[in-house]
């Protein structure tokens, strides 16, 4: 019996070995992730270093990703006293990226599990599909790709949340952001001697991610990136900040513009639901520069509507849904240190309100100046920021309010 004891003892003892042995090893893997750019635009094939797995007769490959990011913030009163607190995981993210058959087709998905990247407050259902895309690359210029993803609006929106200097995108992104959309998209880059530019364009259904059913009214958008001093190092035109310490200046010029038939949601492809459906018109401008550790973006986005911006409840005409329209600014202006890896950023943004809506709807400001600690570029970060919210009612009966807010968030990405 005691010989049974001491043989099972062995036998356990040399499968928890090779599991130890397991895990080590994907965790090195994990640990030598390249950290280039996540675009959401384009799948990530280059599995040189990382968690990647190709097939012996190199008929597929995938690549695993993974990151989340942990927030506390304060939102502080005139007096400085707690309004309430914020305390929650933002983002908790898991990422796919590979190929199947040959390189020219490829493939994205993204999936979501904290309650706030699922859009429970409007949907009440989890949305934890975020991306389901397959691409098709024709040649090195130019690529389709078909299933939900990203549309080609403004550039906050592009560039993925791993990417992003701030705790959060701004609250222009918030209330006219195209996000995401179910549909066909295409992709085309060349150059002009030593302008270099980016065609982007998709049709799709203008209901959001992850409907079953929608009426017959599609969406169309459209967007150009002009790039006249060159490519940015390692598409770091996709990535807040000036992580690459540019040598020499770069600069981007883009804009775009999407009309929305028959919208059924109140900014679009996000937002509760209208009483009545309507056609939305999106305008959309940006600029970014780069150079040396300095980073200057600033972008502009503007919504209409065709016909009036309320919608009544056909059995109760005092319950009322109106579209998101207005416009919005949002500047940011940051340096990164290259030696020690820390930066400096700062954020002005305002959101202004159609006037139709301006009875519902107040003038949203806000300053933000933080600081950010890189211990792997985006993938794995220290955010710590304040600044300042003021809300303006444009009606007696409505009062605004100003306060003050602190927070500190953790990214970790592998």
């Amino acid at each position: 019996m005691n010989l049974l004891k001491f043989s099972t003892y062995l036998i356990f003892q040399g499968m928890f070995k090779n599991i130890f042995l397991v895990l080590l090893l994907v965790f090195l893997g994990f640990s030598q992730l390249n950290a280039q750019t996540e675009v959401d635009e384009r799948a990530m094939i280059n599995f040189r270093k990382g968690l990647g797995f190709n097939a012996p007769d190199s008929s597929f490959g995938i690549n695993l990703r993974v990151r989340m990011q942990n927030r506390v913030a304060l939102n502080l009163n005139e007096n400085l006293g707690i309004n309430d607190i914020e305390a929650r995981v933002s983002r908790l993210r898991l990422r796919f990226d590979g190929y199947i058959l040959d390189q020219k087709i490829t493939y994205y998905i993204q999936l979501s599990f904290s309650r706030g990247d699922q859009d429970w407050d409007n949907t009440y259902m989890a949305n934890v599909v975020r991306d389901a895309m397959v691409y098709y690359r024709f040649n090195p210029n130019f690529y389709v790709g078909f299933g939900q993803g990203k549309l080609p609006g403004n550039r906050q929106r592009i560039i993925s949340s791993g990417q992003q200097q701030f705790f959060d995108r701004s609250n222009v992104n918030a209330n006219y952001t195209l996000d995401r959309d179910f549909g066909l998209f295409g992709y085309y880059s060349n150059n002009v001697g030593p302008l270099f530019y980016n065609l982007k364009a998709a049709v799709s259904t203008g209901d959001g991610r992850n409907q079953i059913r929608t009426n017959n009214g599609l969406m169309y958008t459209g967007r150009v990136e002009l790039l006249p001093l060159g490519k940015f190092t390692n598409d770091s035109d996709f990535s807040e900040g000036d992580l690459e310490h540019e040598s020499t200046p770069k600069l981007s010029l883009a804009t775009g513009y999407a009309t929305n038939q028959k919208a059924m949601r109140t900014r679009g492809t996000t937002g509760s639901s209208l009483f009545e459906s309507r056609n939305m018109n999106s305008f959309f401008a940006d600029v970014l520069l780069k150079y040396q550790g300095w980073a200057f973006s600033s972008e502009y986005i503007n919504r209409t509507t065709d016909a009036s911006a309320i919608t009544y409840n056909p059995v109760d005409s005092l319950k009322i849904s109106a579209v998101n329209i207005g416009e919005g600014i949002n500047t940011q202006l940051s340096y990164y240190f290259k030696k020690s890896h820390w930066e400096i950023a700062a954020r002005y943004s305002v959101v202004v309100p159609g006037e139709e809506i301006r009875s519902y709807n107040m003038k949203d400001t806000y300053y933000l100046l933080g600081i950010n600690k890189y211990v792997k570029k985006h993938l794995t970060k220290f955010q710590l920021f304040t600044g300042f919210r003021s809300q303006q009612s444009y009606t007696s009966h409505t009062f605004g309010s100003d306060q003050f807010l602190l927070v500190f968030q953790v990214e970790l990405g592998i």
